[in-house]
């Protein structure tokens, strides 16, 4: 498979996974954790999904100060000058914005597709078919994101709605409009209509159109981000991040752009059927792993674990006891060296509420 001339591919990796506690830490995030039993982490396996599609000279990784050893050690072969670090977590139009001013400095109006480091993709091939797709949309001028085919009615994700096909695109189509993660009743709606698929947050988008959208729709945040692109091959880089980075606009690139251009029928949605998952919580992690003959899912040492009646369970061992469940279905158990959790997957997503009550070393 040939690279695509002209496309560069952001990883934002950022985030601290809190629904994944106490195996996801500020310090350890998941992105840089093999919570799939590949052997790969969740970053490196974002990296050898994209590597097809742009080189090794092609993605440009953004991470927090804090990480980027870790970001180096995992992805050796990523050029120096293609890791990005943020002095803090400004969400992800900052992180995608820098990165694609900086690119259009060295490259010109290239096209660029935002691809986050802590997703996973079953299907490698399809994930390629669409990409290239919304590669080709994106170099009429439309920000483009996937479409993912939803196959149940799920309240954990955002939703894009799909309008009327697009001329001369195999299977693209304009986008209505975006909506927040909806209540259980409303999901069920969505699906019913057939118009509706889950938001990944993946785009992709000529720099110099989503430049232009961001000058329009947030210009201090452009200004911000392009006096800061302009000096990072300088030696003026680190007076003039220190000056601008704390001003930038806390947004997400959903709000600041994707969503106001939709409603003037600027946004595209490629349909894609990729098998992903954002691996958000306990209870997605262990419906996205094999469950063995009792109905468990294992992550880590099996012989540290000892589970019996207890179907539909995740049980991470993560010292050197032995965790031991009996008649306990549907649990959650992960134990590390600092922090034990005992919670269920139907409370998966309330995790939040716990870590931010924990010690702050412990977070």
């Amino acid at each position: 498979m040939s690279s695509i001339a002209g496309f560069h591919a952001v990883v934002p990796a950022g985030g601290a996974g809190t629904r994944l506690w106490p195996l996801s830490r500020r310090a350890h995030p998941k992105f840089l954790l093999d919570l799939t039993g590949s052997g790969r982490t969740l970053l490196q396996g974002t990296w050898d999904r994209l590597l097809p599609l742009t080189g090794p000279d092609g993605v440009v990784v953004v991470t927090g100060e804090a990480h980027a050893g870790a970001v180096r050690a995992q992805l050796p072969d990523l050029p120096p000058t293609a890791l990005l670090t943020e002095p803090s977590g400004r969400d992800s139009m900052a992180a995608i914005g820098l990165a694609a001013a900086l690119l259009r400095e060295r490259h010109g109006d290239v096209v660029v597709g935002s691809f986050a480091a802590d997703h996973v993709v079953r299907d490698p091939a399809a994930f390629h078919a669409a990409v290239r797709e919304a590669v080709d949309v994106a170099r009429a001028g439309f920000v483009v994101t996937l479409g993912i085919a939803a196959d149940h009615p799920s309240t954990a994700f955002g939703y894009i709605e799909s309008g009327a096909p697009l001329e001369g695109a195999p299977s693209a189509r304009r986008v209505r409009s975006f909506a927040e993660k909806p209540d259980a009743a409303t999901a069920v709606e969505y699906l019913a209509t057939g118009r509706y698929r889950w938001n990944a947050g993946m785009f992709v988008v000529r720099a110099q159109v989503l430049l232009e959208h961001l000058e329009r729709l947030q210009p201090p945040l452009h200004d911000g981000l392009v006096a800061i692109a302009r000096a990072w091959d300088t030696a003026e880089r680190a007076e003039v991040l220190a000056r601008e980075w704390p001003r930038l606009t806390r947004i997400a690139i959903d709000h600041a752009v994707a969503e106001p251009v939709a409603a003037d029928g600027g946004v595209a949605v490629v349909p894609a059927e990729l098998g992903w998952d954002d691996v958000g919580d306990w209870r997605s992690l262990g419906a996205l792993l094999p469950a063995g003959p009792d109905g468990v899912t294992h992550l880590g040492d099996e012989d540290l674990a000892l589970v019996l009646a207890s179907p539909g369970s995740v049980v991470v061992p993560g010292g050197e006891r032995l965790v031991a469940l009996l008649g306990v279905p549907d649990a959650v158990v992960v134990d590390t060296p600092d922090a034990l959790l005992v919670t269920t997957t139907a409370q998966a997503q309330r995790l939040k509420e716990v870590v931010d009550r924990v010690p702050d070393a412990l977070r």
